[in-house]
């Protein structure tokens, strides 16, 4: 039976020995892929800080800004970013750039039914099994320029475009980094060898990005007659992006703020009545 301790004592220390070597090598791996990780995001120019209207609890979107936004996306975006996560019938619904209180059920608006129809869509199989394409209708989802993945790295050099649903949300500083993009590309540095076909960006981990720069001046002509510097048409985009990734933004910090009334009512109502019933009991 010593025998027979002595052999299962150095089994479970063996095992241990590994145990703790096998902890190490995860330890150690794990601290070279942060410290790469952060020497990555250290390549990157923090972006600006810049004041947008819609941030905070009582933030609120510009509509004019919103409906400059998504012509930008239509007119420069959509060539390679798809939006597969908003339907049209979004930009017509509360909070949206089109919403019209004439038209309260968006797919019923005029101006998104006209935006949508302005878009072809695939459609239902014909009769012999080949591809159709429709008119796009408010219930429709913003298509996708390229029809897989493989065209899309084929059109951009290898790079795959992020779809921009979310992109707001999905990256480091949201919105203003967006905004320091779109507005940073540079000349690059001496030290700093950038290939052809991609182009220098300081905010851009790494410096080189596939990205030609997008919103060059006067790239669009607004509607509304406001001036399209690259600045005007960054802030605008952004500001679409934000209220895309969040549609019912507005919703939220008013129901927020509807319930921080209620919960400061309820609690001064238990303190009245704590008050009222325990009046006459010394404590």
């Amino acid at each position: 039976m010593k025998v027979w301790g002595r052999m299962m004592s150095k089994a479970f220390s063996r095992r241990g020995r590994i145990a703790a070597l096998a902890a190490t090598l995860i330890t150690a791996t794990a601290g070279v892929m942060g410290l790469a990780a952060a020497q990555a995001a250290g390549d990157a120019r923090t972006p600006e800080h810049h004041h947008w209207h819609f941030a905070g609890p009582f933030g609120t979107f510009d509509r004019a800004a919103l409906q400059r936004g998504y012509q930008i996306y239509r007119e420069v975006c959509s060539s390679c970013h798809g939006m597969q996560y908003l339907h049209f019938r979004n930009l017509g619904e509360p909070g949206g750039p089109y919403y019209d209180e004439e038209h309260p059920n968006a797919n019923d608006n005029p101006v998104v039914r006209a935006i949508a129809a302005d878009t072809t869509v695939a459609g239902e199989p014909d009769d012999f099994g080949d591809p159709t394409t429709r008119p796009a209708t408010p219930a429709d989802a913003f298509p996708n320029p390229f029809a897989t993945e493989g065209m899309a790295r084929l059109a951009n050099g290898g790079a795959l475009p992020p779809d921009l649903s979310v992109i707001v949300s999905a990256r480091h500083h949201g919105a203003d980094y967006i905004r320091s993009l779109l507005i940073g590309y540079e000349e690059p540095p001496e030290d700093v060898t950038i290939r052809p076909g991609l182009y220098y960006n300081p905010y851009f981990p790494g410096g080189a990005i596939a990205m030609a720069p997008p919103l060059p001046e006067e790239r669009v002509t607004y509607a509304d007659d406001t001036e399209a510097t690259t600045e005007q048409m960054a802030n605008d985009v952004v500001e679409f992006l934000v209220w895309a990734a969040d549609p019912h933004q507005e919703a939220r910090k008013r129901m927020g703020f509807m319930v921080l009334i209620y919960l400061t009512l309820l609690a001064l109502l238990f303190w009245i009545s704590y008050k009222v019933v325990w009046r006459n009991v010394a404590h």
